[in-house]
């Protein structure tokens, strides 16, 4: 789950993270009156959406008069992002933060994320801060510094002052930059987070470190210890299917194709999508039903899957062990009788009770192509939706 800037930034501040004055904002008479609250002479106006990259996409203004800001408020409220992160359908823009602008002398990047392959945080850390580390990381390979943290010992302060000398920070810096980098490894442990990334961390012409942009994520599968990180999860920047599938215990990714995949297992469905392609279509999707399917969340499926308008043909493909082929054939036949099927389905039913599970699926009388084989369920779906569609 991410969660915006702000709240990154109100969860750092608990850590002793140095952060600007700011404050949430609407509206654009609520966007002027934050910044006459704040004070000063310049303020940025940021647009609080669930990407990166919002500066290229005219997601951060900087004003330098009340109405200044007010008018970036009136054009950002509402306006659709669009930047490499969110992909051409963008992410809406429903609030505002109001921040105290910064004499910024140079930028930092930092961040903690998992290494998995290591299983351990990982901290990467640059002096070339306010680019994207994958930027930084094949022009300047060089500038990027990683160092591995112990899960059984913790973050020692002795690795925090190396990464603070390591990217160039004056003796009076050190211990800010120590403070920092301590304080985000024990958000970031205390909090099951599995990133967060300060990008960038400035140093100011003052000599003060400060937090100018924050990101958070965190495991889903750990939101239940932390209710008060669960409350901030926001819904609108979300992909509406994959909010729905998630409050369903579905696990459940949004694709381009036309082609809607039912599947049981993970693994199984990214081949299901290998072999769609290899058959000349397209899926519309990753659906993993799990191994306990009942007919209910057969149902469930069918219905998400449907809600997405680009799909045209169905394809049902269970492998089933823990699961029963004759579950998921009743489910099958419940869902096509609840919700008037108007586009074809093809099912591929393996494993234990298979032959139960045919038999329901035959002897429903409805319009369902079956296949024995995982390459013949692709290649009948494929046919079957050029044959339908002319496409």
């Amino acid at each position: 789950m991410d969660i915006h800037e702000y709240q990154s930034k109100e969860i750092l501040a608990e850590y002793g993270i140095p952060i600007a004055a700011g404050g949430l904002a609407y509206s654009p008479e609520q966007a002027a009156y934050r910044a006459i609250e704040i004070g000063g002479e310049v303020w940025v106006v940021k647009a609080q959406i669930h990407s990166g990259a919002r500066g290229k996409a005219g997601g951060i203004k900087v004003c330098k008069t009340e109405g200044e800001v007010s008018k970036a408020a009136e054009e950002l409220l509402g306006a659709k992002l669009i930047t490499h992160q969110t992909g051409p359908q963008g992410k809406i823009c429903h609030r505002l933060y109001i921040e105290a602008g910064c004499n910024i002398e140079r930028e930092i990047y930092l961040a903690f994320v998992l290494d998995r392959a290591n299983e351990s945080v990982t901290v990467v850390a640059s002096a070339e801060g306010g680019m994207e580390i994958e930027e930084l990381a094949v022009t300047k390979p060089e500038s990027i510094v990683k160092i591995a943290v112990e899960a059984a010992v913790g973050m020692q302060p002795f690795q925090a002052r190396e990464i603070a000398f390591a990217l160039g920070l004056d003796k009076t810096q050190v211990n800010q930059a120590v403070t920092t980098i301590l304080g985000c490894y024990r958000a970031m442990r205390d909090l099951d987070a599995t990133m967060v990334e300060i990008n960038p961390l400035v140093v100011t012409k003052e000599g003060n470190i400060v937090a100018v942009d924050a990101k958070m994520g965190f495991d889903d599968n750990a939101l239940f210890r932390h209710s008060n990180i669960a409350e901030l999860r926001d819904k609108s920047q979300e992909d509406a299917r994959e909010m729905r599938a998630a409050d369903r215990g579905l696990s459940y990714v949004g694709l381009d194709g036309n082609i809607g995949c039912i599947i049981n297992g993970a693994g199984l469905a990214m081949a299901t999508m290998d072999m769609i392609m290899h058959a000349g279509g397209e899926p519309a999707n990753f659906l993993d039903i799990g191994g306990g399917a009942s007919p209910e969340r057969t149902t469930k499926a069918f219905n998400l899957v449907l809600s997405d308008d680009k799909v045209e043909c169905i394809l049902v493909n269970i492998f089933a062990g823990i699961n029963r082929c004759d579950w998921i054939a009743e489910g099958v036949v419940q869902a096509v009788q609840q919700i008037d099927l108007k586009v074809p389905l093809v099912v591929r039913l393996s494993g234990t009770n298979v032959e139960e599970g045919r038999k329901i699926l035959v002897d429903s009388g409805l319009p369902i192509i079956m296949a024995d084989t995982l390459k013949e369920a692709a290649d009948k779906a494929v046919a079957i939706w050029k044959e339908t569609t002319g496409k």
